[in-house]
């Protein structure tokens, strides 16, 4: 079912300002929607709003637009309602006051697929949980009947295992953990084998699974200073200052620093976004984000076998994300982004200081000491764009770092409590590793995917992927000691599904196709590979059916605008196949195409000790540098450090330390 261009009358909040095509959506525009939407007839007192995002303006749109006109601002809105568990789609043009386009979405057949789950869902499955007879019956069984109350029922995406009460359903499953206090750590103390299935919309509990009848682990996993005991005197203050302010400017969502421009963006499902990411005025990426991850368990128990979180397609980073604060999260001369996102019933939500952004020294830049003993050297800088998101145990960090040399580096941080099971403390178990006792955290993975819409010099560009080769010893290579490097090039989308090989030193190299530097090569940047684990379950798996992206570590498409999600839009309860394996279905050419990497990186865990009971940030990434876009070095030009030939920061010329 289609509509197009349904007019309603004006809501209460008609948006009459003129942002940047751009800028991410305010808290008006989103109560604007939701305005238009209920005048429309969608949104009833049973509707839901799994999920509000931009729908951001075409290619085309941007191109034709200048400062200072409208421009067309819509968003995008899945509406679900509660009763029925009928599933909505509708794009609304908050300029014109009008719902665009509506389309229906069916859960109920194959390949299925839920929206993203509300947060009241979640209160509402451990009520559901707690209520429920069967559970009550098997925490008696356990002897736990007098802890039922301070017990937290968690609420778990269910994965796709083909259960015949659950394929097309509105599912979610519960684990049980125990408290021993209102405030106690509940991580510490799963109830081991003990599952609940529930139906969102029935509002019941299908069936609990009561296996198994394993001590719980009784050590702590508090973690707060009142815990852990006084805190070590040792450490002396680090002081970062900018006595003249930073080095970036602001204009709402535009930022200039250093040669870089960009826009600054936050939705509720990838979170951060950067936009027009130029250097020396040059484009290099039209838009940049991390719009996926997934975290599979490779644990064979009834508990756990089935996990396998998608945490922005199933969970929305971005709504999950935190208020960030000045001397915890970021250091220095901070400028902060607010956020919104819709709540449940889609009103507006601020989430303030949700990005932060603000430059750090970065050791040495550039250096060398000539044959009289003088040194020249430089420091690095880097401007650094971040948020943090909360999913249940785990938190994650996402950063984008530009450098003074027109260099991309992308990270992400892991940190948050290890999800465990329980077991017989002093047992070996072959997919967990035993890290306090009776607690057994599951190997398992997080897998990141970076989607980055390139523009190398204009978005005709070209992907080549470049190998260090040996040349064996003979007439090429008579002292063995040459080697060398091939290009070949991805002219397709299905040559352009790659694997990493570090043996090689393998990069990706996207070039544009209508610009040269001065040695009349194609102006370029490589794509850095970090080394990293692909899924690691097999492939005939339900996991690696729903998350193809990541059993490779490169996927190049030809843009489309409705291509954003890798795993699909609806990776939650899916069977799988969406995504990345639709969009290069038609094997398009990519040679001077408008080019679109995927880039899946990340961590495979086979947890420690010393993770628990709050885990030491782990970190991935990979590099985007250029590669003859500029004709020398570009930071030739950044001038020495103030503290350069300069006294002892305490003051003391004659300090050895100095």
């Amino acid at each position: 079912m289609a509509h197009e261009h349904v007019s309603v009358k004006p809501p209460a909040a008609v948006i009459e300002s003129t942002p940047h095509p751009l800028d991410p959506l305010t808290g008006e525009e989103i109560d604007a929607a939701r305005s238009i939407l209920v005048d429309a007839g969608l949104v009833t007192e049973t509707t839901r709003v799994p999920m509000l995002l931009p729908d951001e303006p075409t290619k085309d749109e941007l191109k034709a637009w200048h400062p200072g006109e409208k421009i067309d601002r819509r968003v995008d809105v899945t509406l679900l309602d509660t009763t029925t568990g009928t599933v909505t789609e509708a794009v609304v043009s908050v300029t014109h006051c009008r719902v665009d386009r509506v389309r229906e979405h069916d859960a109920a057949h194959e390949p299925y697929g839920q929206p993203q789950y509300l947060f009241e869902e979640y209160e509402r499955a451990e009520s559901l949980v707690k209520a429920s007879p069967l559970w009550q019956a098997a925490m008696r069984r356990r002897g736990l009947e007098d802890r039922m109350e301070l017990a937290f029922c968690s609420p778990l995406a269910p994965g796709f295992t083909g259960r015949s009460d659950e394929i097309g359903r509105r599912v979610i499953r519960s684990l049980t953990f125990l408290r021993d206090f209102e405030n106690d750590s509940p991580w510490a103390h799963p109830v081991e084998g003990l599952i609940a299935h529930i139906d969102l919309v029935e509002n019941r509990v299908i069936r609990v699974e009561d296996e198994g009848d394993i001590p719980v682990p009784a050590g702590s996993g508090n973690y707060t200073a009142d815990a852990v005991g006084p805190a070590r005197e040792s450490l002396k203050p680090i002081e970062i200052t900018q006595p003249e302010g930073p080095s970036f400017t602001v204009d709402g969502s535009h930022v200039e620093w250093e040669g870089w421009s960009l826009r600054v963006g936050f939705n509720a499902r990838e979170g951060l976004v950067l936009s027009d990411v130029r250097f020396q005025d040059r484009s290099v990426l039209t838009r940049a984000s991390i719009p996926e991850m997934v975290v599979p368990y490779g644990d064979t128990t009834p508990t756990r076998f089935w996990i396998s979180y998608f945490d922005a397609g199933e969970y929305l980073l971005g709504k999950n994300a935190n208020p960030l604060e000045l001397g915890c999260d970021c250091l220095g001369v901070i400028h902060y982004f607010d956020g919104y996102v819709a709540d449940d019933r889609g009103h507006a939500v601020k989430i303030p200081n949700v990005v932060c952004m603000h430059e750090e020294d970065y050791g040495i830049l550039w250096k060398h000491t000539d044959l009289a003993g003088n040194a020249e050297v430089r420091r690095s800088r880097r401007l650094v764009v971040s948020y943090f998101a909360t999913i249940g145990n785990y938190d994650y960090g996402f950063y984008w770092y530009l450098y003074l040399d027109g260099s991309i580096q992308v990270e992400a941080k892991a940190t948050g409590i290890v999800f465990v099971g329980g077991g017989h403390p002093g047992s070996d178990n072959a997919h967990a590793t035993e890290i306090a006792p009776g607690a057994f955290a599951p190997v398992h993975q997080h897998l990141f995917c970076a989607r980055l819409d390139v523009a190398i010099d204009g978005e005709s560009n070209r992907l080549v992927e470049v190998d260090a080769a040996r040349i064996p010893m003979g007439a090429q290579n008579p002292f063995g000691n040459a080697f060398t490097w091939t290009q070949t090039p991805l002219a397709s989308e299905k040559q352009a599904v790659r694997e990493a090989d570090t043996s090689v030193a393998r990069v990706w190299e996207v070039q544009s196709t209508t610009r040269t530097n001065y040695l009349s090569k194609p102006t370029a940047y490589h794509l850095i590979p970090a080394p990293t684990a692909l899924l690691m379950a097999d492939p005939a798996s339900s996991v690696a059916a729903r998350a193809a992206f990541a059993t490779k570590h490169l996927w190049g498409t030809a843009y489309d605008r409705d291509e954003r999600w890798p795993a699909g839009r609806y990776p939650n309860a899916h069977a799988g196949g969406s995504g990345l394996p639709e969009y290069i279905a038609d094997d398009r050419p990519l040679d001077g195409a408008d080019l679109v990497l995927w880039h899946t990186f990340g961590l495979t865990h086979i947890p420690r000790p010393e993770d628990w009971p709050i885990m030491p940030v782990d970190y991935a990434g990979f590099w985007f540098k250029p590669y003859g876009f500029c004709d020398v070095n570009p930071a030739m030009d950044i001038p020495e450090s103030s503290q350069a030939h300069g006294a002892c920061s305490c003051g003391d010329e004659a300090c050895a330390c100095c």
